[in-house]
């Protein structure tokens, strides 16, 4: 048995300020490491808050790159409590070998109102890959579709990761920003960068397609509204993961309803079979059993609602107070 000590990620902000200790556990029963758990417990040590997992397998190169890919972890330790004659614990530090694709900062460096936390958005895109039937595939072979983009949150955590990333925002405003800031961003980090602006006039749709990278990755920026989506992600081909944090300021069940009632059918359509759709929303208004109910009347996903996927709700700030987490898989699952 290996015992390993994960340091639970710090939080910028005070509004995020328990986001990593209510996640981490459940993201790492999720990952590829879960099922050689025997148990994972809190502690804390000299200040610092971890998670001490015991690990029944051989701890190989493949599990110690997926810790390496955890979003709520910021470093990895072995643990002893004793070596030889001295009384521990003894930690000692576990290089993961996880390299990103693009400089994190990518992720980091863009502040605009209302963006999503990024290590949440880390983990969405992790529990996408866990709950599907590609989560022993690296991400450099994966393709991730956010149809709710705003500034491109996910889909830069989709490039850090290695993934080629699609994504469709309605507003003009948001989705020209994020195509300039990206831009801007590969120009100042000297990243190889070639760019395709489209413009649809039937659709009244414009679209940025930039290809990146020495290993060249794919991210598609399109502005257009949301039943255009298999229109305007033409020439990508079909996504193993959409993943959407979906807008806050819609006050009303009537709002969110309308949303996804028009968008579910074409994300389903969209979605590779063994993939998954993950959301997440503001729960206070539209409880989980509303958003199950609409998830799968308007679609043929099937919602994955046991342990752990169902206590994944917490707290954000004092208006975000029940934010939730649905994941639904696209078709028959192996194990």
């Amino acid at each position: 048995m290996t015992t390993v000590l994960m340091q639970i990620a710090p939080q910028r902000s005070t509004q995020y300020s328990s986001l990593a200790r209510v996640l981490a556990p459940y993201e790492i029963e999720l990952s590829p490491l879960g099922k050689e758990l025997s148990s994972i417990d809190p502690v804390e040590l000299g200040g610092q808050h971890y998670l001490k997992c015991r690990i029944d397998a051989e701890l190989d190169d493949k599990l110690i790159k997926e810790l390496g890919l955890l979003a709520m972890g910021c470093a990895c330790y072995l643990y002893y409590d004793r070596i030889g004659e001295r009384d521990g614990p003894f930690l000692r530090p576990l290089d993961t070998h996880f390299l990103p694709k693009f400089p994190p900062d990518l992720v980091t460096t863009r502040r605009y109102q209302g963006k999503t936390n990024e290590l949440f958005t880390h983990f969405l895109c992790n529990i996408a890959r866990f709950s599907s039937n590609f989560s022993q595939q690296p991400w450099s072979e994966l393709r991730l579709f956010d149809p709710l983009s705003g500034g491109g949150t996910t889909l830069f955590v989709g490039l850090v990761l290695g993934a080629d990333v699609a994504g469709v925002e309605q507003n003009k405003k948001s989705a020209h920003s994020t195509a300039v800031f990206l831009k801007q961003y590969v120009k100042e980090q000297n990243i190889p960068c070639s760019l395709k602006e489209e413009r649809f006039k039937k659709l009244k749709a414009s679209r940025w397609g930039f290809t990146l990278g020495e290993e060249t990755s794919k991210c598609i920026l399109a502005k257009g509204e949301i039943g255009q989506s298999a229109q305007l992600l033409s020439g990508f081909k079909r996504p193993h993961f959409i993943v959407g944090d979906l807008p806050y300021g819609i006050q009303h069940k009537g709002g969110l309803t309308d949303l996804l009632t028009a968008g579910l059918p074409i994300w389903n359509e969209l979605l590779l079979p063994g993939g998954t759709l993950v959301l997440s929303w503001e729960a206070t208004r539209f409880s989980r059993s509303q958003m199950i109910e609409l998830v799968e009347s308007a679609s043929h996903l099937n919602v994955l609602d046991d342990p752990p996927y169902n206590r994944l709700v917490h707290r954000v700030d004092r208006v975000i107070k029940n934010r939730d987490v649905l994941v639904a898989q696209n078709g028959i699952f192996s194990d």
